[in-house]
């Protein structure tokens, strides 16, 4: 939140540092440490910090940037007559409007906007024109194919690992708060759910602290349908609360300028995500925290291939974190502006999130719970068949579940949020089915004074 000076014989660097320290989620230590581990520049010490977060230190010219894929991290370096200035921040707009604040808003153009990557520090020298290249280092290489194919054995070491940070996170927010759970009855939001209400009969805590949120849009939806089959199939009917919306109130447009993005399947999923989170904070003013299964389908490689022509099932089980990096910050498809995968794509979480006041986690996504996952022997599992990497995910899960809670999960169709909230014919009426409209969008916003 505070401009910092440094100067040496020719310049001043100055940083507009606008990263909330609360915005982070740190699980074992405070953010004074986290801050010296990302100031050492050293990945290990870096990987060490548990937790959903995006921090920005600096040392003199030095300036070093870290975060996980829970919450996005923004840079853009602006020029001034005394020197550069970096200006830090998790969207572009609040980057636009330090920059007219500073009197160079004339600067600012949205693909001048820099993504720090998930998992890497970034580290920036502010040494004026030419401004070097950041330099990139790895914090998060896990190891690949390292678990033997039981899937009994890897979908317990999964469940567990997913309940012990859920646990952690249960112990840094207030004892008393109530948690929504963002539920659409499929198998990441249905294990999110089990688990917590797990852990706090563990704890001795009431489990209606909990409440599952299903969206529903003009009373038909596939995934109200599906979650009550869920919640009552394993007791939990009690926690269940559908929101409902009307078709008129979605506005992919809104998304758009929130999200900060032109994917259109990343627009209409924060579509529908704007539409609950707005249910939420309508119904109720004071909540406050909401929990989610995001990047419970990027750990397990459980997108249907065939949708992007771009990928083979080669590529999909080969590359390490493809879905959640994408194709890497050395490779020539990787983006400076928005970064790769679900690096880029949980601002689609995120964003909707944090617009209506709620504090979002996402435990699917932290490198611990994604560690795991990458220890799955894919291929040997698979054999390179698409149904059966396709059903793997369900198989891991229901077994993970069994053995931490004792609770059989039904697991049924994958179903994308967006589908399952929304009826079909209204749905293709509602989304253009083309990127360029939603790229028009994100264009004419910013063109906007």
């Amino acid at each position: 939140m505070n401009a910092e000076n440094h100067s040496n014989a020719s310049t001043i660097s100055r940083i507009e540092n606008l990263m909330d320290p609360s915005g982070n989620i740190l699980l074992n230590m405070s953010y004074s440490e986290a801050q010296e581990r990302v100031r050492s520049g050293n990945a290990q010490s870096v990987r060490e910090i548990d937790g959903q977060f995006a921090i920005c230190v600096h040392s003199g010219k030095t300036v070093r940037l870290a975060r996980s894929i829970g919450r996005p991290m923004r840079y853009f370096l602006a020029k001034k007559i005394d020197g550069p200035c970096l200006v830090v921040a998790e969207r572009m707009e609040q980057i636009r409007m330090k920059l007219n604040e500073l009197g160079i808003g004339d600067q600012f153009h949205p693909s001048y906007t820099r993504m720090v990557p998930a998992h890497f520090v970034v580290e920036l020298q502010l040494i004026g024109c030419p401004d070097p290249n950041p330099v990139y280092t790895r914090f998060f290489a896990p190891q690949r194919n390292c678990w033997s194919n039981d899937l009994d054995s890897i979908g317990t070491r999964y469940i567990h690992q997913l309940a012990l940070e859920c646990s952690k996170w249960l112990d840094s927010i207030p004892a008393d708060a109530p948690i929504g759970v963002l539920f659409s009855g499929g198998v990441d939001s249905g294990a999110v759910l089990l688990v917590l209400n797990h852990l706090l009969l563990r704890r001795g805590q009431a489990p209606t602290r909990l409440k599952a949120f299903t969206l529903q849009i003009d009373g038909r939806c596939e995934d109200a349908k599906q979650s009550h089959q869920f919640v009552r199939a394993c007791g939990v009917e009690m926690l269940w609360e559908t929101i409902e919306m009307a078709g008129h109130e979605l506005n992919w447009r809104e998304a758009v300028q929130t999200i900060e993005d032109y994917k259109p399947l990343d627009v209409q999923s924060a579509t529908m995500a704007m539409a609950v989170c707005r249910g939420i904070r309508t119904r109720y003013p004071d909540w406050r925290y909401l929990i989610d299964g995001d990047g419970g389908d990027e750990n397990m490689k459980d997108y249907p291939i065939e949708e992007n022509s771009e990928l083979t099932i080669r590529s999909v089980l080969n590359n390490t974190m493809l879905y959640q990096e994408g194709w890497g910050v050395h490779a020539i498809k990787h983006s400076l502006v928005y970064s790769g995968g679900q690096s880029r794509g949980h601002i689609r979480t995120w964003a909707p999130a944090t617009k209506f006041g709620f504090s979002g986690f996402s435990p699917f996504a932290l490198p611990s719970v994604i560690e795991v996952a990458e220890g799955i022997p894919f291929i040997e599992l698979t054999d390179w068949n698409h149904d059966r990497l396709y059903s793997l995910k369900g198989e891991i899960v229901q077994r993970g579940i069994q053995a931490v809670t004792g609770i059989e999960m039904p697991v049924y169709e994958k179903r994308r949020f967006q589908h399952g909230a929304l009826d079909r014919n209204a749905f293709d009426a509602m989304f253009p089915p083309d990127e360029s409209s939603y790229r028009d969008e994100l264009v004419e916003h910013f063109s906007r004074s």
